[in-house]
């Protein structure tokens, strides 16, 4: 009989969160998917764009990055607003005005112009991908939090799986109707499901466990048995700032994301560069490294679950993308040497990012998890505009991808050795 009762209890567990993946996961995708394109589509776009408008390789670089700036500045406000307005309100804001904006960059005809669009798209993002987290936080537990991130940040690779294709075809198949050039379309084609999402989201998520009415008492009990109350940990936002181990994460998180933004805005350039001329082609070659990131991702979420260690699984994938980096640089003008090298480093890099979120939401807890998790994400998602304008002042001053290839190694290093020498508590480590 003793037997028969732990395995009930996992049964029933299961079949909870069985329920809860099917109500909650699937959304969260699509939302972060097309996050994800809204912010990645400009690196296609950049093979159009910058000609017709005349724009600088640096110029470039810079407003692909600026993205970030706004992102950063409105992010911790957005943040420590969610659990007093709800997740449901802040994400269907998010979702509606990025949704606008990405659609608006087809106005674009200036370098001030494109700047500004940019800005103010991570603007009115900010906070969605801490926001998530901090959601997926008050219904997963430890021992299920990785493998959740790592099906909801599925969007990154799937965005680019798809993102290609879609981008490439979009871009060669509408070039020249109504008027509009192919990257302007592209913009408006991707924006405008955003806005429908949003009033999706509105009307479908629930803020928390306790208004979920597809939940049954006993399954909001045990859920709130698994996840923990927020009474249970009165720690307060003002802790959260003076703690170290905090800015050692953020700072570890801004060297993944420089690496994961720079590769992901550079790729299509990269493939252009060793010969390939179709951009329907070059769509297609450019998914090729994402479908290695989603198996990647997914393996490494259960695997870290499974063993119960964070630190390890996060800094390995690191450290073995920049080896992979440094190989990249060698391997010169190799088209499918370098494509293989670079698949791996990014599913590396993805493997490394997935297993990271699953550290600050244990590690944070109560009040203070909204602000601290924005606090990481704001600090380390600034890495998405330096890596990128990093890439292109590089390649601007030397004319070449080689050493701007090096440099990412050495950033990739640098957030593997941070996360290894991070102290954590053992549920954490």
């Amino acid at each position: 009989m003793a037997a028969i009762i732990p395995t009930a209890q996992a049964g029933n567990a299961s079949a909870l969160y069985s329920k809860i993946n099917a109500r909650l996961l699937p959304l969260l995708l699509i939302c972060y998917l097309f996050a994800y394109l809204d912010r990645v589509n400009v690196g296609f776009a950049k093979l159009q764009m910058q000609t017709d408008l005349g724009f600088s390789d640096a110029a470039y670089g810079v407003g692909a990055g600026i993205f970030f700036i706004g992102y950063v500045l409105f992010e911790l406000p957005s943040n420590l607003m969610l659990p007093r307005v709800g997740a449901r309100r802040t994400f269907s804001r998010i979702l509606v005005l990025w949704g606008i904006t990405s659609a608006c960059m087809l106005f674009v005809k200036s370098v001030p112009a494109f700047y500004a669009m940019r800005f103010l798209l991570g603007v009115f993002e900010a906070g969605f991908a801490p926001g998530m987290i901090f959601y997926l936080s008050r219904w997963y537990g430890p021992t299920r939090m990785a493998r959740a991130i790592a099906i909801v940040f599925l969007a990154g690779p799937i965005g680019g799986i798809v993102g290609g294709p879609l981008c490439a075809g979009i871009m060669t198949a509408l070039a020249g109707a109504m008027g509009l050039a192919g990257w302007q379309w592209m913009f408006l084609v991707e924006g405008l499901p955003c806005i429908v999402l949003g009033i999706a989201v509105f009307f479908y998520l629930p803020d928390r466990p306790a208004d979920a009415g597809w939940l049954s008492h006993t399954e909001r009990r045990r859920l709130e048995a698994e996840v923990g109350s927020e009474q249970a940990h009165p720690a307060q936002f003002r802790d959260v700032l003076k703690d170290r181990k905090v800015y050692g994460l953020a700072f570890a998180y801004f060297c993944i994301i420089a690496s994961i933004y720079a590769i992901s805005f550079w790729l299509p350039a990269i493939l252009q560069a060793q010969g390939v001329s179709s951009l329907v082609t070059l769509g297609w070659y450019a998914s090729i490294p994402y479908v290695a990131a989603a198996f990647g991702m997914i393996y490494m979420g259960r695997r870290s679950d499974r063993v119960g260690e964070r630190r390890l699984h996060c800094a390995v994938p690191a450290a073995a993308a920049a080896v992979l980096l440094v190989a990249c640089a060698f391997a010169g003008m190799h088209l499918w040497v370098s494509l293989t090298l670079l698949t791996c480093v990014t599913a590396a890099l993805w493997m490394a990012y997935t297993v990271f979120w699953a550290i600050p939401p244990a590690y944070i807890k109560g009040p203070a998890a909204a602000g601290g998790i924005a606090l990481i994400n704001t600090i380390g998602l600034s890495g998405g505009f330096w890596g990128p304008a990093a890439i292109g002042w590089i390649k601007t001053a030397t004319g070449s991808l080689q050493p701007a290839l090096y440099a990412l190694a050495g950033v990739c290093l640098l957030a593997a050795l941070l996360i290894a020498r991070i102290s954590l508590p053992a549920a954490q480590r």
